[in-house]
């Protein structure tokens, strides 16, 4: 299940109009004007590793420029709610496996489409810090650095860092009001400052409410700021939507918040049961192998919840020639 940040990114941007104010907004103007926005599609398909599937999303669109041309204008957007400093290796590796499968589908073209990735950051460890520039993650000799960059692979990618932005100029992004309340809750939603600043939002809680489907969107909004505001936010965010919308309303999302609340625990009690038992397996092999475990190595096995870690510790220990040798750190 993709948590509660993915959802409603994905619920939000995959309109088209949506989207296409994002793009607007985070896009080189020279690029804005080029665009034919009218033609912007999600395009299907997903590049994000599926190991990564439950954590991050991604969406494709295409679109054409404006003076005619046949070549789709494909544009990547990913959001991020923590900093990753490889984020620029991750994005080169998206477009490349875009580029690889639009030259499986046009065998015969001899040119490739233009991808812009961009990367939405809303994170409460505030501004972005990761490098742009894949290059930047290079180590390259001290002397005559420009000359080992030029050998090395350029690519950067855009990025619309919502956590420099004021909330005033969150408030007056051109769109539907609905993506303004996104791009608000996704940066205020987890912070202590919500119950404070929500009743400001209240004519863009109404004027999302008048749009088209403007009850479901409003739902997932609400939905969002229950799932990962702290208690204070949370009474505060039943009283708006009582405010906006009703007591039937309000009373109905709740009991879907509380489902998926109860949901989660008992997924996440599951979870721990299994990397309980793995974490046993691990160290019953060990034994059986007659590998002595001191009592720092016994506990990080014990007490590890990552399921895929210890796959690769229990991979280890059934060939490896010392405990060391089996917590070691991939390189």
């Amino acid at each position: 299940m993709s948590g509660p940040h993915d959802r409603l990114v994905r619920f939000t941007f995959d309109q088209p109009e949506r989207a296409a104010a994002e793009l607007r907004a985070a896009l080189p103007a020279t690029v804005v004007q080029q665009v034919d926005w009218a033609s912007l599609k999600l395009e299907s398909g997903s590049v994000v590793d599926p190991e990564l599937r439950e954590t991050e999303s991604d969406l494709l669109f295409s679109a054409r420029l404006r003076e005619g041309r046949k070549v789709l204008f494909y544009v990547l957007l990913e959001h991020q709610s923590t900093v990753n400093r490889w984020m620029a290796l991750r994005m080169l590796r998206y477009v490349v496996r875009q580029l690889e499968h639009w030259r499986r589908e046009h065998p015969g073209s001899k040119r490739l489409p233009v991808i812009i990735p961009l990367v939405m950051y809303h994170g409460p460890e505030g501004a972005w810090s990761a490098p742009r520039r894949v290059e930047e993650l290079f180590d390259v000799p001290g002397e005559q650095s420009e000359q080992w960059l030029a050998l090395v692979p350029r690519f950067e990618y855009l990025l619309d860092d919502l956590t420099t932005q004021r909330e005033e100029e969150l408030r007056a992004r051109p769109g539907p009001s609905l993506v303004r309340l996104v791009l608000l809750a996704l940066v205020y939603g987890r912070s202590e400052e919500l119950a404070l600043r929500l009743p400001g939002w209240r004519v863009l809680f109404l004027d999302a409410l008048g749009e088209q489907q403007g009850m479901e969107d409003l739902k997932a909004v609400f939905h969002y700021l229950l799932l990962v505001g702290n208690e204070d936010a949370r009474d505060a965010t039943v009283d708006m939507l009582k405010s906006v919308a009703g007591a039937q309303q309000m009373e109905e999302l709740m009991s879907t918040w509380l489902k998926e609340k109860f949901e989660k625990l008992e997924q996440s009690a599951r979870a721990e049961g299994l990397a309980a038992g793995r974490a046993q397996d691990v160290l019953r092999i060990l034994a059986v192998r007659g590998l002595p475990v001191d009592d720092i190595a016994r506990q990080r096995i014990s007490n590890c919840r990552d399921l895929a870690l210890l796959d690769r510790w229990l991979e280890r220990a059934v060939k490896a020639s010392s405990v060391s040798e089996v917590l070691a750190e991939l390189t």
